[in-house]
């Protein structure tokens, strides 16, 4: 099981839909987000890419030098960038990096903002397009390692000579991740990438997802990994959860929800017609109309796009959940919690423990050697926590 982070690189908080309780997201507050989750051990970050957020790329190029082992998931975009420059910009970062880099397919769900970037493709021609994008991409890279070159004409994009000069780390290439909920966007993923993202569904959709891009790549002869994106909300009791969860969406008004699904509602993401259905496009507001499947919390979808579910409980709850997932086959946990510095420490230190992962007999993945907690007394040094996985 890997556990990934996420940097809030769109703005930070302690409540949604309002500057109340906001804080600036500059350079020196991601660091220290990117240090904690690399000094807590967590796997990764996902660092989220649109118009609003600051640039993905040159984010993760800013946190190298300030983490260790941290791995960046970075987006490309067909119809942003063009492959050739995606896979050096990849291969450098990746060099740089030590071979911590994955790389985020994104299609892009939002036709305006689509049109404001210069990409006017439906929805199907943009899928057809990703195929083609990464096929190069991937082509590039890997003859990349033997000083070769390719050459591709597709309906969308195409190269001739195409060459990379300065290889990756890895081999052939980064892995690819990419998220999506249409029969397109499973056939993609099925046919060309690494891991395939779900946002937070209940249970049983997940697995219906899971089969589905499986019984595609079998037919391939491939076979895929599996992710899934979610917020926790978690605190030593249930009812405290639940009351952080309440708080959360606490100075929302319904102004704000309304204006927020109307935009949701134009895009073509199937992801995201799929998320808004789980809260009825904003007319679900109770928490017995919010929790989705037990412990599954639809509420930050009310103003947030993309992913907008929670795991909502205590320790032992939300890790049996987490469980549950894993044990449909999601191997990939990309987590999330307003505010992220706190929530970064809050889960490591009250599920980490818990959770059946790759044994970490410290927050820090076993490197402390100091002091851990506040010496008692004068006198004596409270025991280091020790996973029972």
């Amino acid at each position: 099981m890997q556990i990934f982070w996420f940097l809030p690189t769109h703005g930070d908080s302690r409540y949604l839909g309002t500057s109340e309780g906001a804080r600036a997201v500059d350079l020196d507050y991601l660091q220290q987000i990117a240090g904690a989750a690399d000094h807590l051990g967590y796997e990764g970050v996902l660092i989220p890419t649109g118009r609003s957020c600051e640039d993905p790329w040159v984010i993760a190029s800013s946190l190298i030098g300030s983490t260790k082992k941290l791995k960046f998931l970075v987006a490309v975009r067909p119809g942003l960038h063009q492959p050739s420059l995606a896979a050096r910009m990849a291969a450098t970062f990746d060099r740089l990096s030590g071979g911590r880099l994955l790389v985020n397919l994104v299609t892009g769900g939002d036709q305006a903002e689509l049109e404001g970037d210069g990409v006017y493709l439906d929805h199907a021609s943009r899928y057809e397009q990703s195929a083609e994008f990464i096929r190069i991409w991937r082509e590039i890279i890997a003859r990349g390692h033997e000083g070769q070159s390719f050459d591709f004409e597709g309906k969308h994009l195409s190269v001739k000579g195409a060459k990379l000069l300065y290889p990756s780390v890895q081999k052939p290439h980064p892995p690819v991740w990419f998220g999506g909920s249409s029969a397109p966007a499973h056939e993609l993923a099925a046919e060309q990438v690494d891991a395939y993202l779900t946002w937070g569904e209940p249970p049983a959709e997940v697995a219906k997802k899971i089969a589905d891009v499986r019984a595609r790549a079998e037919a391939r002869g491939r076979t895929v990994e599996f992710g899934i994106r979610l917020h926790v909300i978690v605190r030593e009791t249930e009812d405290a959860a639940w009351k952080a969860a309440e708080e959360l969406i606490s100075r929302v008004d319904d102004e704000t929800v309304v204006r927020a699904q109307a935009v949701f509602a134009r895009m073509d993401s199937e992801g995201q017609r799929r998320m808004a259905a789980l809260h009825a496009g904003g007319a679900k507001r109770s928490r017995a109309d919010l929790e989705i499947s037990p412990n599954l919390w639809a509420g930050v979808g009310l103003v947030r796009g993309g992913a907008g579910t929670a795991l909502v409980g205590d320790p032992k709850t939300v890790a049996a959940r987490i469980e549950e997932y894993a044990a449909l086959g999601l191997g990939k946990f990309i987590l999330s919690g307003y505010p992220h510095l706190e929530e970064a420490y809050r889960f490591a230190e009250l599920v980490f423990p818990l959770l059946s992962r790759k044994a970490k007999t410290q927050l820090a993945g076993g490197s402390l050697s100091g002091p851990f907690g506040e010496v008692v007394a004068n006198l004596d040094a409270p025991s280091r926590l020790v996973s029972q996985s």
